[in-house]
């Protein structure tokens, strides 16, 4: 489910996650693109629109908040094409200078790979890798459990 972390001089630090789900992208898409639906499929306990994006609600220039009670993370979107790429850049509540997530959607047979990037720049020299541990692991988070839902709705009720 994931793949390999590194130090890149031109980028920082930068992970990669993949996960698989049995579901379309589409159904995918729909759980990832839409901020308010982040709560309903992950460990997050809020998640909403500061401000629209264009020309979607949730697409580029979308600020969105994501939160477990008081602590949490501001996002805006940057990449947004409808059912393969989300990209967002963190502007605040990450231990990090700088951080830019791309979630990537790649058919599969009749489901989806999600391929989840990200990259870096740590607060101080030295602290890259301990960024890139604690980023890491809330993705791989996120990931188990967009697929894990996904799948359920593929599924469809038992």
């Amino acid at each position: 489910m994931t793949g390999p972390a590194e130090a890149l001089p031109d980028r920082g630090w930068s992970y990669e996650v993949k996960a698989r789900t049995s579901a379309p992208p589409e159904s995918v898409w729909a759980l990832i693109s839409q901020a308010d639906s982040w709560k309903e499929w992950s460990f997050l306990t809020r998640s909403w629109l500061l401000r629209e994006g264009s020309p979607e609600r949730d697409g580029i220039g979308a600020l969105r908040r994501f939160a477990v009670g008081p602590f949490g993370s501001q996002e805006e979107v940057v990449e947004f094409d409808p059912p393969f790429h989300l990209a967002y850049v963190a502007h605040r509540g990450l231990p990090v200078r700088s951080y830019r997530a791309d979630i990537l959607l790649i058919p599969d047979g009749t489901g989806t790979v999600v391929v989840w990037t990200g990259s870096l720049e740590p607060l101080r020299p030295g602290t890259g890798w301990a960024a890139l541990v604690y980023t890491r692991a809330f993705i791989r988070v996120f990931a188990r459990q967009l697929v894990r839902h996904a799948d359920r709705q593929a599924k469809g009720p038992h």
